[in-house]
């Protein structure tokens, strides 16, 4: 039997609901203001600060960016519309784990830099080198990653140094300038937090196409950049399953 207090708590229940609202959230100019959910509220304000993570696959439709997170951090509210603004990026950690084997040195870093539109960023590259490396040896490539990083970020925008994070290019000129220490397997811009925000240049542009501006180009000529990054995931691969099958062999000669 339902007393009459389970009635009114329950009709309660459905009287909250029927008083939200649904909101479409945005992304910020520098991801062409696309949309990337919606949400529901009673209250515009409690959407202010509420945090929201796309992949870039989502915002492009580029299938090789799947392991790419982006952060973005609602504050502005016009009628039903949330505009956001960037926070983050990351890396998921499935992808993570698959870049790390033995007899190599994972080395992560943690590097502070600030843009010319006045944002700080902090940057967290992993660097995976072919073999194990000394601790000076860290030490010297954390030091050159270091002032690579923050010399690039003193002449970029937000928008230019997260299209160079998404692309890859940053990850590249790490390389490049840590092969006078030691030859790097691998470099990935495993996280980036926005610390402070600065003031976005009055002529930003959007760092992405979308997936419908992106189809024709992916028809006719695929992305150069990527290969790279497949190249090496099929080279990891094929190393690890050689590992295996030296291991297997040593098992059967004992």
């Amino acid at each position: 039997m339902v007393t009459k207090k389970a009635k009114t708590a329950t009709r309660k229940v459905k009287d909250r609901w029927k008083a939200k609202e649904l909101y479409k959230i945005y992304a910020p100019k520098m991801f062409n203001e696309m949309q990337i959910g919606e949400t529901p509220s009673g209250d515009p304000s409690s959407l202010i600060g509420r945090m929201t993570e796309v992949t870039v696959h989502d915002l492009t439709g580029d299938f090789s960016k799947m392991h790419i997170k982006l952060k973005f951090r609602v504050h502005d509210i016009t009628g039903f519309d949330a505009h956001t603004v960037f926070v983050g990026q990351d890396l998921t950690s499935d992808y993570v784990r698959r870049l790390t084997r033995r007899r190599r040195t994972k080395t992560d870093h943690v590097i502070d830099a600030r843009t010319k539109d006045s944002y700080l960023v902090r940057i967290k590259p992993m660097s995976v080198t072919e073999k194990r490396i000394q601790a000076s040896q860290e030490t010297a490539i954390r030091s050159l990653m270091t002032d690579t990083v923050q010399k690039i970020a003193a002449e970029m925008s937000i928008s230019d140094l997260v299209r160079t994070i998404i692309s890859g290019e940053l990850a590249k000129d790490l390389a490049r300038a840590s092969k006078v220490i030691v030859p790097i397997k691998r470099i990935e811009i495993r996280k980036t937090e926005v610390l402070e925000m600065g003031t976005p240049l009055p002529d930003e542009k959007a760092i992405v196409e979308t997936p419908s501006e992106q189809a024709p180009e992916a028809e006719s000529a695929p992305e150069v950049t990527e290969a790279p990054e497949v190249e090496a995931e099929a080279e990891e691969a094929e190393q690890a399953e050689e590992e295996q099958g030296a291991e297997e062999s040593e098992d059967q000669g004992q």
